[in-house]
């Protein structure tokens, strides 16, 4: 049996490198899931491998696509969590990517979709999502009542911050760049947004704050925003470094930190997976239980057909969408 999917033939921009063909039916490897996919979030990370810029960097042809919704066809060696025609989201198992009719995805990173989200949604859950819970619960131990600061609020990683923020009964300063996008970070349920284009990030959070500062700052931008952040951040505030979507990546100074009481802590989420198996379930139940109560629901702003991966890809690579981007099914 041959699948549909769109395959990287040499590295390159996406638009440049990417081509639609019939590729042989995956077999599952132990501890790996093979899946009907219904549907596929875009990451920028997807970019970058098609680049041949990530940190894993499989060999041309392969498939992109890191993150899915599906339906399991068949499961390998050392699987019993999930079963034939479970619907199942999470992480793919590359070369196998999610921009194809089936993909194998990692047994690990497979987890129930949540009856209260549709396959696109779902499909856009895990990443953002688990990124935020262990940012916002593990490492900065967000508590309510307290100030929380999220950066590129609209954005994909930003969104989904915001909504865990707010789940756990915290006031949250959202960071945007557009007037278009003080509408959306509004809707997330910010309480206060600020428009880096127009306002002072520093002088803004200082005045709804009465000059204490923000408790915890979500920061998936560097540069200039991680710098603006030193600066009104709250005596024992925590700093969570997620990610550089800037491009620029910021040189703490420690004696800043030292003098000013706060701390600095990274994230990086695949080693909960390495080091703590068991609290990667944990976080999805509680990810899961959240869904289900209507406190979180994945920004999908866009959705793109099959046939639009590419253009799917380059939309994302312009740095300038809202929310999640996803891609649906192959007919």
């Amino acid at each position: 049996m041959s699948i549909r999917a769109w395959q990287v033939q040499q590295l390159g921009e996406a638009a440049d490198v990417l081509t639609l063909v019939d590729a042989p039916e995956p077999t599952p490897g132990p501890g790996q899931v093979r899946v009907r996919v219904r549907a596929s979030a875009v990451n920028f990370a997807d970019t970058l491998l098609c680049k041949g810029e990530y940190r894993v960097r499989p060999d041309p042809p392969f498939v992109p696509g890191m993150e899915v919704c599906g339906d399991v066809l068949e499961v390998g060696a050392d699987v019993t969590h999930v079963a034939v025609g479970d619907r199942v989201l999470g992480g793919t198992a590359l070369p196998h990517g999610g921009y194809a009719s089936e993909c194998l995805m990692e047994g690990a990173r497979t987890f129930p979709a949540p009856a209260g989200l549709d396959d696109a949604a779902s499909a856009a859950l895990m990443i953002s999502y688990q990124t935020g819970w262990f940012g916002l619960h593990r490492r900065a131990a967000l508590r309510e009542g307290e100030t929380l600061l999220v950066h590129a609020a609209s954005g994909g990683v930003g969104s989904a911050a915001v909504q865990l923020g707010k789940a756990a009964g915290a006031r949250v300063i959202g960071v945007v760049g557009g007037a278009d996008k003080v509408e959306i970070a509004e809707r997330l349920g910010c309480d206060v947004v600020i428009d880096r284009k127009v306002e002072d990030i520093i002088t803004r959070v200082k005045e709804v704050t009465d000059g204490r500062g923000a408790d915890v700052v979500y920061d998936p931008v560097g540069g200039p925003s991680y710098t603006a952040s030193t600066k009104c951040i709250a005596f024992e505030g925590r700093i969570v470094v997620v990610g550089f979507a800037s491009g620029r990546i910021p040189e703490p100074r420690l004696n800043h930190a030292m003098v000013k009481n706060y701390s600095i802590l990274g994230l990086h989420l695949w080693l909960y997976e390495q080091h703590e198996p068991e609290s990667m379930r944990a976080c999805h139940a509680d990810l899961v239980r959240l869904a289900d109560a209507g406190q979180i629901e994945p920004l999908v702003a866009e959705r793109f057909d099959f046939e639009e991966v590419p253009a799917a890809l380059t939309r994302i690579a312009g740095g300038s969408s809202t929310g999640r981007i996803v891609v649906t099914a192959s007919a």
